[in-house]
């Protein structure tokens, strides 16, 4: 036993060990991620690094990264190694951009297979197709297709959702894109008040993924709902983040997303 961890010892500080240890650590336990933008404001900031969880929902399949080659094949067909849980609505979920794979996206997961969503032009709305304690958190519902739908009921307990008024408005944005002809995910309808409104069933197996930040997001509204092959994992904890000056911020260093969630519940 003792020859045996000796060997082990050696073969960690080599080259070939150290190398082997983190890609494998990479692969299948962690892989760090920055936050490039504000779509997650104020969840998460400009400049978080994060640490991925990756064993969130199954393994995903081995890639090298940064040049984002298969180590090994998509034996299973869903873009895992090993098939895990799937996101749960409400989830900060980190996945492959469906248009372009090799680019990485975090987003929060609003909706799941079989719910119907509206978005208008004062935001969010969700007919959800089971019960879920997010119905609880709506301040308000509406009637469409003779269906109840929920407003925005993930700002009750994720106090990062907002709608900021000083930036572009999505609302304006998809009702452009379609006019103008190019392609959304949303289908243009209207309401029973006779307002314009867009519309989206999830598709089964698939999750409409959303920035905090719904007024300032790329994300399902525009580019369809992500399928669980594109799903890497979930946040983790935050290892090093820095403002704009590249000022250290102390006091998100060590903390998870669900700590600093729960820490602007309290100080709201």
């Amino acid at each position: 036993m003792k020859k045996f961890f000796s060997l082990l010892g050696s073969f960690a500080n080599s080259w070939t060990g150290t190398i082997i240890i983190v890609l494998s650590f990479i692969f299948f336990v962690a892989q760090a991620f920055i936050i490039p933008s504000g779509s997650m404001l104020n969840t998460m900031l400009i400049g978080d690094n994060l640490l991925v969880k990756k064993f969130s929902y199954g393994i995903p399949t081995p890639t090298l990264p940064w040049l984002e080659v298969k180590v090994l094949p998509d034996f299973n067909n869903n873009g895992h190694l090993i098939t895990g849980d799937t996101p749960k609505r409400g989830d900060i979920v980190i996945f492959r951009y469906p248009l372009d794979p090799k680019i990485y996206y975090v987003k929060r997961n609003v909706a799941i297979s079989g719910d119907e969503v509206l978005y208008t032009k004062d935001g969010l709305w969700i007919a959800f197709s089971d019960d879920t304690p997010y119905k609880q958190d709506s301040t308000k519902t509406m009637q469409y297709r003779g269906k109840t739908f929920y407003y925005d009921p993930y700002m009750a307990k994720h106090k990062g959702v907002h709608y900021t008024q000083d930036s572009l408005d999505a609302f304006l944005q998809l009702d452009l894109y379609s006019q103008s002809g190019e392609k959304i995910a949303m289908t243009k309808t209207t309401l029973d008040n006779g307002e314009l409104a867009f519309y989206k069933k999830i598709k089964e197996g698939t999750f409409f993924m959303m920035g905090d930040n719904r007024n300032n997001s790329n994300d399902s509204r525009f580019w369809d709902s992500v399928e669980y092959k594109h799903v890497i994992g979930k946040p983790w904890f935050i290892y090093l983040s820095f403002d704009d000056n590249f000022n250290i911020r102390w006091d998100r260093i060590g903390k998870s997303i669900e700590s600093l969630e729960e820490k602007m519940l309290k100080d709201n």
